[in-house]
């Protein structure tokens, strides 16, 4: 037998004084003696056999209406034979136990063998429900996840993708150690962690135009800042590493590819919108971050001031009409249109967007994609469709071509508000974009019932800027009366601690913290509308000063006097360089201010 069974007699013998007795054999006690690791091994197969059963196979059996009851017998039959085969093993010693735990597997495993393949052949078990013995694969996966995540480990971000619905879910696994893809990543994800210290909301990747080597830079709060410049083919791996994680196709490098992933550190989860395209030199992309959150803002965050806010409520209450939403490019012009395009309630009203590049989904509002990829698509094409289908409110982010305003320009305004996006530095040069665009005065003016102009400017930051007088002939070119303000303020970057000037905390030396806008906001009148379509712009210019709302020029400077933004800001997003370079178009006030002196250098305030 397989296992060991011996039996001890103990004999007692008894005497009965001297005068003799009897004596005899008894048995005392029997001792039944086992290994003990024996058992244990023979239950192994025993509690794996009986837990597939118990567990998949009797549930398995009930929810198809298979035998469950014959099926249940069979196997209590299997297991006592294998339990009989095993004990009655007729080898004795060690390996007589070993035989009898094969046989036992083997009987063990022909049952569960079998019940998968009848049942995989009954018609009432459909394909996807077959029984699969894929145990050793499952094991051999579960070894790989575990290497995986060790892999995982050696890197710092958790990098998930986007499924289908743009969910962010599957993980991105770390591949191996010393492998180009792990120096790829690494690399990778070290651009990002640099781009997030430095408070940049977007990453790009371009050629350097020497030494086959790309530069990085980063946009912050607006302003392009150079990065670190990399070798071309780490540089490419690394693109590639981030294409390949928002699902592009790494082998397409000439069109124009977008999308979406996330990256983890800690408690913060970080979107990334990642787009590709080819360009002169080699291949582009852009990482820009948190995208939806950038562009979806409430109206009454964006910087308008008070006169200004009342006036952009008004011309969204008329609902009716076209309304310009004008910027330079990368000026805030999107934020703006969706700002204004949430004023509308998209739940009582048919509310429409016209986008190439959606940035996020309005909610209530059904969004329309270019797909300029199509054979024989036109934008204007797109926004004939949707303004016929009898919208209240369309906004169309763009104005490609000649054809998409004449096409607007035909809607019925007195049913349909429409919002376009025009890049223009002021409110005038937008409006003379549109008569151009449109080609005919009347019918441009026609349609015309409010004009939104901005440029974005950095905001200084709080906890390091600087204040000094404010002299004479300052004041006297920003047009403030002399006496009327006193103090201005200057970016700092440097904070006191213990005395000694030490690098801000908040905004990394830099001197400015977030960004926030100035606006032109003007109503168009039944009068406006008349002088532009006589084609009256000089007139028109002196129309829009009468209203007394400020200009993208004088709400900066009311700013700088604040203390949200400098003196130098103000010169940087109105120089006459611009408006030269924008075609002469001045705001509807005062001309941009010529370069302003240079405040006095005070000492680093304290933390």
């Amino acid at each position: 037998m397989s296992m060991e069974l011996v039996m001890v007699l103990a004999q007692t013998t008894g005497a009965e004084g001297s005068g003799g007795g009897s004596g005899g054999a008894t048995v005392g006690k029997a001792l039944w003696l086992v290994s003990v690791w024996k058992p244990v091994i023979f239950l192994i197969p025993f509690v794996a056999w009986a837990a597939i059963i118990s567990k998949i196979y009797d549930k398995h059996a009930a929810r198809f209406f298979l035998p469950r009851a014959a099926w249940n017998i069979g196997h209590l039959c299997a297991g006592i034979v294998a339990f009989a085969a095993a004990m009655l093993m007729p080898v004795a010693g060690i390996g007589g136990f070993f035989a009898g735990l094969g046989v036992l597997t083997l009987i063990l495993a022909a049952d569960i063998a079998a019940y998968a393949v009848v049942a995989n052949r009954d018609e009432r078990v459909p394909d996807e429900f077959h029984i699969k013995l894929d145990i050793v694969k499952k094991m051999r996966e579960k070894k790989e996840l575990k290497a995986r995540a060790k892999l995982q480990s050696a890197v710092s971000l958790v990098i998930r993708k986007a499924d289908a619905k743009g969910k962010f879910g599957e993980l991105l696994q770390a591949p191996a150690p010393e492998t180009p893809e792990y120096e790829a990543r690494v690399a990778g994800e070290d651009v990002f962690k640099k781009a997030l210290a430095a408070r940049a909301a977007q990453v790009d990747f371009a050629p350097a135009g020497k030494d086959n080597q790309y530069s990085t830079s980063y946009l912050i709060d607006g302003v392009r800042t150079p990065g670190e410049t990399l070798p071309g083919p780490l540089a490419v791996r690394v693109m590639d590493f981030w294409r390949a994680a928002a699902g592009l196709d790494v082998q397409d490098r000439r069109r124009k590819l977008q999308g979406t992933v996330q990256a983890e550190e800690d408690d913060t989860k970080t979107p990334i919108r990642v787009t590709s395209m080819g360009g002169q030199g080699g291949m582009r992309t852009t990482l820009l971050f948190n995208p939806e959150k950038a562009v979806i803002r409430k109206l009454s965050d964006l910087g308008l001031l008070d006169p200004q806010m009342a006036e952009m409520k008004k011309i969204v209450e008329e609902e009716k009409g076209l309304v310009l939403v004008a910027s330079p490019p990368d000026g805030g012009r999107t934020t703006t249109l969706y700002s204004l395009t949430r004023m509308h309630d998209a739940y009582m009203k048919n509310v429409q967007l016209v986008e190439t590049d959606p940035q996020a989904a309005l909610e209530g509002a059904r969004g329309n994609k270019f797909e300029a990829e199509k054979e024989g698509a036109e934008f204007s094409t797109l926004v004939r469709s949707v303004i016929r289908r009898d919208p209240q409110v369309v906004s169309v982010a763009e104005l490609p071509d000649q054809n998409t305003a004449k096409e607007i320009a035909k809607a019925d305004f007195e049913r349909v508000r429409v919002y376009v996006g025009v890049r223009a530095e002021s409110a005038l040069q937008a409006v003379e974009s549109w008569i151009k665009a449109v080609g005919d005065a009347p019918s441009a003016g026609k349609a015309l019932h409010g004009v939104v102009a901005q440029k974005l400017l950095r905001k200084l930051c709080t906890n390091c800027r600087m204040s000094y007088p404010a002299a004479p002939d300052m004041l006297k070119k920003l047009g403030v009366p002399e006496g009327k303000v006193t103090t201005l303020y200057k970016k700092g970057g440097q904070v006191l601690i213990k005395n000694k000037p030490e690098v801000c905390p908040v905004c990394n030396g830099i001197g400015y913290y977030g960004q926030d806008s100035a606006f032109e906001v003007y109503e168009i009148t039944a009068e406006d509308r008349e002088l532009i379509a006589s084609g009256n712009l000089e007139a028109l210019r002196s129309a829009l000063r009468k209203k007394q709302q400020p200009t993208i020029q004088q709400a900066a400077i009311r700013k700088a006097i604040d203390g949200t933004t400098s003196v130098e800001e103000i010169t940087r997003i109105t120089t006459p360089a611009s408006q030269a370079a924008a075609g002469g178009g001045g705001g509807a006030g005062a001309s941009a201010p010529a370069k302003a002196p240079q405040p006095p250098q005070p000492a680093a305030p304290k933390a």
